[in-house]
């Protein structure tokens, strides 16, 4: 273990299971309970590094009924680590409300880097990252309308995520707001068999898109506005 350490926020693959660090391997075999959005998604994963560790479930529907349960285990002296089913935990899923409650009771939190799905997806984009604004998921309804306009006056490049079923919506939305010319990169499937990167106009990418059935994991990525 790590000094004085109780909780670990580990990123686990989005995809290709060797996207994993060795340090991360090795916290996962050393805590004593591993925390984890799916714990049959976590369980093939684990079970695939040969690790043999207690889950427990800990989601969005869950994670206000469990932060406090969960101090008062860290008071008691147990180590944890959060994993969500890819990625870096709190990025779009559940861990902020448990790194909160953990600064406020003085429990010592260390995050490990790793797989996070809008780096490569920016990259490759070719579109600036040296400025950039992260927006998650857009609002399904209330404030969706909003929250677009506002984007369009962003000067940033902007990323988004987005559902396979909803994309070909959300670029007719974004073609709407920001004009089908605006420059943008749509990836999907990143680090798996399948992965593509799709460049170009929100036209050129919209077209793409609506000739067959979408799958995967969707990373938008948007044109800034210009001046």
């Amino acid at each position: 273990m790590e000094d004085n350490t109780q909780l670990y926020l580990v990123p686990t693959p989005i995809g290709n299971l060797e996207d994993i660090t060795l340090r991360a391997l090795n916290i996962l075999k050393s805590v004593d309970v591993i925390l984890a959005e799916d714990t049959r998604t976590s369980g093939k994963l684990l079970k695939h590094y040969e690790i043999s560790k207690p889950l427990q479930s800990y989601h969005i529907f869950n994670e206000h009924k469990t932060v406090e349960k969960l101090i008062q285990r860290f008071r008691n002296g147990e180590v944890m680590a959060l994993i969500s089913d890819a990625g870096t935990p709190s990025i779009s899923d559940p861990g902020f409300l448990l790194v909160r409650a953990c600064l406020k009771e003085n429990v010592k939190i260390e995050c490990l880097p790793g797989a996070t799905a809008f780096v490569p997806a920016l990259v490759k984009s070719g579109l600036p990252s040296d400025r950039f604004v992260f927006e998650g998921f857009l609002p399904h309804k209330k404030g969706r309308k909003t929250k677009l306009e506002l984007l369009a006056q962003e000067d940033r490049t902007i990323i988004l995520y987005e559902s396979p079923h909803r994309l070909v919506k959300t670029l007719d939305q974004l073609i709407e707001v920001l004009g089908e010319d605006r420059l943008g990169s749509v990836s999907r499937e990143l680090t798996k068999i399948y992965e593509e990167t799709v460049n170009g106009t929100l036209a050129e990418i919209k077209e793409h898109f609506n000739k067959g059935q979408v799958k995967g994991e969707i990373v938008i990525i948007l044109d800034g506005k210009k001046s």
